[in-house]
């Protein structure tokens, strides 16, 4: 079965990588697809790596591990010519070590300087542990750009290797040009490397500027934008079945634009792991809210279908948007923690109590443990003393897979 899943999605991934490229009009469509295919690996325990120097292919393989990995073909800035010579210059040598082996190796003409800050964007060097992403793009004061030192040994080396070919003492050894020395820096910032990745490969790889909010998405009633979408897109033939919608994600995009009359309005664009939105801001909403519109804000938005004036078709109004960093702290009421009575150890009492006691606050804590046994319930919970949601906090509960967690919100 594990097998059979694997080469389903292969087959899909292959398949639509290829017709992404051959027609560019559809690119954003199967870019969608791939990117909802790659969340159901995950939801199946199938992991789906981002792109590597010595294991990636043309399209979507698996390595020796059992993990899909990523192909070149799927990449902006990386032509058929790079990866025919990438590929068959490992198979012909073996994996490359660093990043100077593989521009000792790769020729310069197939592989330019352009292609190789999409690789090193996707992550595809990431193999190399010497070095960083942001490493590549530094140039220290009074130096070059570490990248161009790259290229032009690359270059110097294999300019000297044909020179020396082609030469009557052919077959005399030529000094090893030595690397340029790589000034270092500071590593990107996970967003910053998320949003590089998305730019080449169209998808996050290493992540998801959501994998932080992993409590949000789970306890406050938070809606994937797909099955919001599916409610939306079925409106014409049924109502609505809830009066009230939470969503967030990030922000990819935010306009301001003027209507007929000169008025202003914002139109949103937000994306989670399932798929994307856009929402529209007038009025007052538009005047509270503009600054929400900024592109990688990470939002959650509440609202609900209504019929337009004189009109009995819906659309979706905005009622309020929060930063979805902000929304644990101010909009939890109760927090419920049904545990085990054996689960109840002293590292769990000794956190609760500590976490509690320094972190105080408006937002009560109940506790509900159960003993499966003599099949008995204690219910427990703070009147003196409540908390203010914090990240440790929130973080020990992810952790905890024996805690049933359930979150009252304002």
């Amino acid at each position: 079965m594990f097998v059979l899943s694997v080469m389903k999605v292969l087959v899909y991934f292959n398949k639509n990588n290829l017709m992404m490229y051959a027609d560019r009009s559809v690119q954003v469509f199967y870019i969608d697809k791939i990117t909802f295919f790659m969340e159901e690996c995950k939801r199946m325990g199938l992991k789906v790596l981002g792109p590597d120097i010595n294991e990636s292919n043309y399209g979507f393989t698996v390595n020796e591990n059992g993990e899909i990995r990523f192909g070149f073909s799927g990449m902006k800035g990386v032509g058929e010519n790079a990866v025919e010579a990438i590929v068959q210059e490992r198979k012909h040598a073996g994996k490359f070590t660093n990043i100077f082996d593989v521009v000792k190796r790769v020729s310069t003409k197939a592989v330019s300087k352009k292609t190789l800050e999409s690789l090193v964007y996707s992550g595809s060097f990431d193999c190399f542990a010497d070095m960083h992403r942001a490493q590549y793009f530094f140039q220290a004061p009074g130096d070059v750009l570490n990248l161009e030192k790259i290229v032009k040994f690359g270059s110097v080396f294999q300019n000297q290797a044909a020179g020396s070919a082609n030469t009557l003492f052919g077959d005399l050894q030529m000094p090893e040009i030595a690397a340029p020395k790589l000034a270092n820096c500071p590593p990107w910032q996970l967003i910053e490397k998320l949003d590089f990745e998305k730019e080449v490969t169209g998808m996050y790889m290493s992540g998801h500027p959501l994998d932080n909010f992993k409590f949000e998405m789970t306890h406050y009633n938070i809606h994937r934008i797909a099955n919001f979408m599916e409610v939306k897109n079925a409106l014409a033939d049924v109502k609505p079945p809830l009066n009230n919608f939470r969503l967030a994600g990030l922000v990819t995009d935010g306009q301001h634009r003027l209507t007929k009359t000169g008025k202003n309005y914002g139109v949103l664009y937000v994306e989670d792991f399932s798929g994307k939105a856009d929402f529209f801001l007038f009025g007052e909403d538009y005047q509270k809210y503009s600054t929400y519109l900024d592109k990688g804000t990470i939002v959650m938005i509440e609202g609900s279908f209504k019929t337009r004036y004189n009109s009995e078709q819906y659309e979706f109004k905005v009622s309020k948007l929060h930063l979805l960093d902000s929304v644990k702290f101010t909009q939890t009421k109760e927090v419920k923690i049904e545990i085990p009575a054996a689960a109840v150890d002293e590292d769990f009492v000794e956190f609760m109590s500590n976490n509690i006691k320094i972190n105080p606050g408006k937002t009560r804590v109940r506790f509900h443990i159960k003993d499966e046994i003599d099949n008995l319930k204690i219910s427990l919970h703070t009147l003196d003393k409540s908390i203010t949601m914090n990240d440790d906090f929130t973080s020990f509960l992810n952790n905890r897979t024996d805690l049933n967690v359930s979150v009252a919100t304002n």
